[in-house]
Order: C-alpha cells, then sequence, then structure tokens
C-alpha cells in the first residue's frame, strides 16, 4: 500500500452487462506490469473473473479487486457485475471507490442498466469517465455513441479522445489535449507510436477541442472570465476543470 494517500486512486468499473469492464481491469493490469500477458474473457484466461462459473459463463457473477501502480500513484480497481441479478452487490462495491469508469459499448451505446449504474454514481457523488469500448467491432460508431450519451446524461459530456477508423480499420485514437495521434502495433502488445494527427481528423479534432475548453471554462466563474477575454487556458486550469 502507498503511504503517501494522495496518489491513491481507488474506482469502480461499472456498465451494463457485457460492455467490457473486466477487458479493460486486465488491460490496465497488463499495461501496468501486474500480469505478463492480456487476460480474456473470452477464452477464459481472465485474472478478474476466477471463479468457475463466471469462466463458464463468461461473464462477471461477483466484484474482483485488484491493484496497479502507474505513474507513481496506486490504482485500486474494483470490476464490478454488470448483470441486473447483481445490481445489488455493484451498488454496495461502489460505495468503496473514489470515482467510477463507465464502459459503454460502441454498439449498443446507453442501456438500461447503464442508467442505473449512473444513477448510483449520481446518488454517491462519484466524478466520471466515459470508456467507449468495442470499437473494433462491427458496427462500432464512436461518435454516435457520443451522442447516445450526450442524450441520456447532458451535454457536458466533452470527448479528451476520438478514435481513428473503427471496426476493421480501427487503428488508434487522437488525445484533443495534447492533439497528438497514437497508432496501435500490431497484436496485444499495449504498444503504441505516436503520430501527427490524421489531415481527414484535424477539422474534427479541433471541434472537440473547442467543446472541450468551453465545458471546462464553464466550471468556474474565473476560468468562464478569462475564457471570454480571449485567454489561454492553461493545462493545470484545464485538468482541474475536467
Amino acid at each position: 500500500m502507498k503511504e503517501d494517500v494522495g496518489k491513491v486512486r481507488t474506482f469502480a468499473l461499472i456498465s451494463h452487462g457485457g460492455a467490457g469492464k473486466t477487458s479493460l481491469a486486465e488491460a490496465i493490469l497488463f499495461d501496468a506490469g501486474v500480469t505478463t500477458r492480456l487476460g480474456k474473457v473470452d477464452e477464459g484466461n481472465s485474472v478478474m473473473d476466477y471463479e468457475p462459473e463466471e469462466i463458464k459463463r463468461k461473464a462477471t457473477m461477483s466484484t474482483a479487486f485488484n491493484t496497479a501502480v502507474w505513474n507513481k500513484h496506486q490504482l485500486n480497481i474494483i470490476d464490478t457485475p454488470g448483470d441486473f441479478n447483481f445490481i445489488a452487490d455493484t451498488k454496495t462495491s461502489m460505495q468503496g471507490a473514489d470515482a467510477a469508469i463507465v464502459i459503454i459499448d460502441a454498439i449498443d451505446g446507453v442501456r438500461v442498466q447503464t442508467e442505473k449504474v449512473w444513477e448510483f454514481a449520481d446518488e454517491f457523488e462519484q466524478p466520471r469517465l466515459i470508456f467507449v469500448s468495442k470499437m473494433d467491432r462491427e458496427r462500432a460508431d464512436f461518435f454516435r455513441t457520443l451522442e447516445d450519451v450526450r442524450n441520456n446524461f447532458g451535454k457536458s459530456c466533452v470527448a479528451l479522445q476520438i478514435p481513428i477508423g473503427a471496426a476493421e480499420s480501427f487503428q488508434g485514437l487522437v488525445d484533443i489535449l495534447t492533439g497528438k495521434a497514437f497508432l496501435f502495433t500490431q497484436g496485444d502488445s499495449g504498444k503504441m507510436t505516436v503520430e501527427a494527427i490524421p489531415a481527414d481528423l484535424a477539422d474534427r479534432v479541433g471541434k472537440f477541442r473547442d467543446e472541450l475548453i468551453e465545458g471546462v471554462a464553464e466550471s468556474s466563474d474565473e476560468l468562464l472570465e478569462k475564457y471570454l477575454d480571449g485567454q489561454e487556458l492553461t493545462p493545470e486550469e484545464i485538468g482541474s476543470g475536467l
């Protein structure tokens, strides 16, 4: 356990069933070096879903916990069930989290269970990050999903990253804040290369950055005044505003 509590983050992964909570947890553990191979639910070798019935059903049936260290911060991961039959377990587990990552898949978008766990996060006053999963699947559409999110949870939901391609052509992402493109390497190495933003995405990235900065500015009177005066917000101000 890290002694500096200021560098400890405890977050719950929440969503409807099958959205990819456990797969995200496995990716975090792999990238952080906790595991030496990327565990996969479909192959029954996930370290988060280890109960025999979970392996058989390829689904999380009870909350699982794990820890990783990233950039000198301790990440306490709470992987909750997505099945409605285990909703009580999900709600109880969320009470021990500082924040929540809401996983929404790029095919089905917001579902009833998504709305339910969002209500729990509202109840516990938890900050949320939305992770759009399954971008490599057929019919995946990030921008449709983002619109669905905004229609259900408000226009204050802004994109921090947007994908490069979708389905079979999904090859990476663009970080809106840094203006950098990250392209995946082959296989499950988890490694990426940093590239310039593709020309066909430049205008779209600019639009999303404007939305992001405007949303951050509206988070406080001080930032809004600075924004309306035409001044650039610093990275620190953007971070605190988010």
